[in-house]
């Protein structure tokens, strides 16, 4: 190191990156925010899913071309929706206690719901049309719900629908069961998740009337999860950096 014409060496000025606490708070009321509007999210997913199971018609060409049919099928565009962004929150608030369990529950249910959302979209918009127009493709669309052969060709569609129960059952089953051990949403709400969905089979055993029951006790944990998601209080607590400590000393 040089030294000066006095005989002293010169200082040298390191520049270390300051960290502002008031930027942190910011990101993280933010993402607070975020999950809050998830939770909304939930809550709507789950009150729509609830109005389905009370309002869904049987599976029947006759139920295509009512006010019922129509309603039902638009709650369940709306509840694919809301249940895709309010899954998304659910999982983030507890994902490192969730664990890899939280993480496949998530990825089914949300593969669920896309595949669920097309199969709306052509009940809510395209049946009625064709209720009248094409009965023959109408009866082979119900049957792949009520197990009857179709004598129209309906391509991928049947085993899509194949697909829905399992990503359903397991879904709902290992998300309720992640969300219990987290232990950061309510306990009761995941049980009420997880035997909702495993119960789904039981539907098999109903009148076609009855059969949209089943939804309920699902749409209702949905909406509890969303509502403690939304009703949270979380305080982010500034880090107190070394400059900080230093000129507060």
């Amino acid at each position: 190191m040089h030294r000066l014409h006095d005989g002293t060496e010169p200082s040298v000025t390191t520049h270390t990156s300051q960290h502002d606490p008031t930027k942190e708070i910011t990101v993280k009321l933010t993402g607070h925010n975020l999950i809050r509007l998830a939770g909304l999210s939930a809550v709507l997913a789950g009150i729509c899913y609830v109005g389905v199971g009370l309002l869904h018609p049987a599976n029947l060409p006759a139920s295509v071309t009512t006010t019922r049919w129509a309603t039902a099928h638009l709650l369940m565009c709306a509840v694919c929706f809301f249940g895709l962004l309010g899954m998304a929150g659910l999982y983030v608030r507890q994902a490192v206690r969730s664990g890899w369990l939280g993480l496949a529950g998530f990825v089914m249910l949300s593969l669920w719901l896309v595949i669920v959302m097309g199969f709306s979209f052509v009940e809510a918009f395209l049946l009625p049309q064709a209720g009248t127009v094409t009965p023959a493709f109408i009866e082979g669309w119900m049957g792949m719900f009520n197990g009857t052969p179709s004598t129209v060709n309906l391509g991928i569609m049947p085993t899509l629908w194949t697909l829905t129960a399992p990503l359903y059952m397991l879904g709902g089953l290992s998300f309720g069961i992640a969300t219990f051990r987290a232990r950061i949403l309510p306990r009761g709400a995941a049980v009420l998740l997880a035997a909702g969905t495993a119960a789904a089979p039981v539907a098999a055993l109903l009148s076609l009337e009855t059969m949209p029951k089943v939804a309920i006790p699902v749409g209702l944990a949905l909406a509890w999860l969303g509502y403690a998601l939304l009703t949270e209080r979380r305080i982010p607590s500034p880090q107190l950096t070394d400059h900080a400590v230093a000129a507060t000393a």
